[in-house]
Parts: C-alpha cells; structure tokens; sequence
C-alpha cells in the first residue's frame, strides 16, 4: 500500500468538512445546447432545487474592484446546472464534461456512494458518455481543537498531526512562531490506482479567527474507465484516501475523534 494499512473507522467527531466525486468526460454538447429534463426528473426527488451558473473565469485572488472589471470583460464559460438537496447539504453539477457530487454532512462511504451510483446512472442514461477520462474524490478536512474533548484542546500542533506535515510547528523555537503553513505534495498510489494531491497547513478560519489545520486529499485516476467500472476504481480511491488521512494524524487525535469501528 502507499500508506499503511489500517482499519476501517468512523470519527463520531469527524473533521470532515466536504466531500466532492467528479467524473470528467468527452464533450457532451447536448448538455449545453437543452435543458437536461430527462436529467432532472431522474434527480428531482431527492434535488428538488434547480440553478444554472456559469463558470467563472476571474482569476483566483483579485481583489473586489478588479474582479467586477474582469467580470465585465472576460467571456462567460460554458454553464453547469446545479441540482440541491432539501437542506442543501447535497448537490449533483452536470456539465458539458463532467458530473459531480458535493456533499457536507458526509457520514460514511456507502451512502456517498449510493448516491453518486444513482447520479452516474441518471447521466448515462440521458447521455450515454463514451467512457471516463477522469475520476476523483476529494476529502477536506479541517482540524479544529475546538470541536476536540476539552481535555484536548490546549495540544499542540505536533500532538495532532505528524512531523512529516506539521514541519517548523515541531520544533519549540519555532512552533508558536508560525502563522500560516502550505504545502503541497503528489503521491503515486499503489497497483495503478492513480495519484494523490496532498494540500495541508495550518491558516485561520476567517469566521471564528481560530487557527486550524486543513488535510485536502484529492484521489484521481487519469485511466480511461467505462461507465460500468467506475464505482470499483472509486472504492479503490475512497480506500486510498481514508488510509492517507490516517497516515497524516498522530495516535492521540485519532483517539481524540472518536474512532468507531467499522465491519
């Protein structure tokens, strides 16, 4: 394995903050030129609420008044449409290339998943893509002592993440010294299964003005895959992902979440 091997669990106090699936695929122009009806009716029940929006090509970063010039200036990007849940915890993207799942009330693989079969079906079955060009699954974790046991909340950094990630916060010369960390690093997974990009650092919410830690992992697989195939490549990737989120925390935050097994 690239990381090691661990049991399965699940966190009764998960750090997870977001989980996005896309699938990515060759051009599909019908998406772009009709309404996707058929999409939605096979949708509706479970994503009553409907938008389209169109992809921003702002870059990243500008600040307010330069944005709007852009806005004004650049091109609008081809439109995705947007399906969301009752309490809007879920949302399905359909786009000309590609279909994605967002999820914020994550709780385990099994139910994500589901879901995402169901939305995969919806879009071979209006729009039958050739195959896959691309699969991934991104997991966002943000480390907060806050949300920790009270009697964990006064650890240092180097407590809960291991010294492979938390870097100058290890040593205690320097460790109340930093303000913000970020680094970013690219795994190969084992037996093919694809790559890894590992974002992680410490930065500060800018709601609570607390100081956190992020562990954004995004598992892809660049292979071509048949529509049929797809969920086993992603059962692979979702594996990846949970044992590397594993690899990055110490003994003491995992204990500290709450882990509880699952069969």
């Amino acid at each position: 394995m690239a990381f090691p091997d661990v049991p399965r669990v699940f966190y009764r106090l998960s750090p997870l903050e977001e989980v996005i699936c896309q699938i990515q695929f060759p051009p599909v122009l019908r998406i772009d030129a009709e309404a996707p009806v058929g999409f939605q009716e096979a949708v509706r029940s479970q994503y009553p609420f409907y938008e389209t929006r169109a992809a921003s090509r702002i870059p990243v970063g500008l600040p307010p008044e330069l944005a709007q010039i852009f806005s004004t200036a650049l091109p609008v990007g081809p439109k995705s449409h947007e399906f969301a849940s009752r309490d809007r915890n879920w949302v399905v993207k359909l786009g000309s290339q590609f279909l994605a799942l967002t999820c914020r009330t994550y709780d385990r693989w099994e139910g994500f998943s589901a879901r995402m079969s169901e939305a995969a079906a919806a879009l071979v079955g209006q729009f039958s893509p050739a195959f896959y060009t691309r699969l991934g699954l991104r997991y966002r974790n943000v480390v907060r002592r806050s949300r920790l046991p009270e009697k964990n909340q006064l650890w240092e950094w180097n407590e809960l993440i291991q010294p492979w990630l938390t870097g100058p916060l290890g040593p205690p010369e320097t460790a109340n010294r930093v303000e913000e960390t970020r680094t970013t690093s690219v795994f190969a997974l084992d037996d093919g299964a694809g790559r890894c990009i590992l974002n992680h650092g410490l930065a500060v919410d800018a709601a609570t003005q607390e100081q956190v830690f992020a562990i954004d992992a995004d598992c892809f697989t660049e292979d071509q895959t048949e529509p049929g195939d797809a969920l086993h490549r992603l059962d692979t990737l979702h594996r990846q992902a949970h044992l590397l989120f594993r690899w990055c925390i110490t003994e003491r935050l995992h204990d500290a979440l709450g882990p509880q097994p699952i069969g």
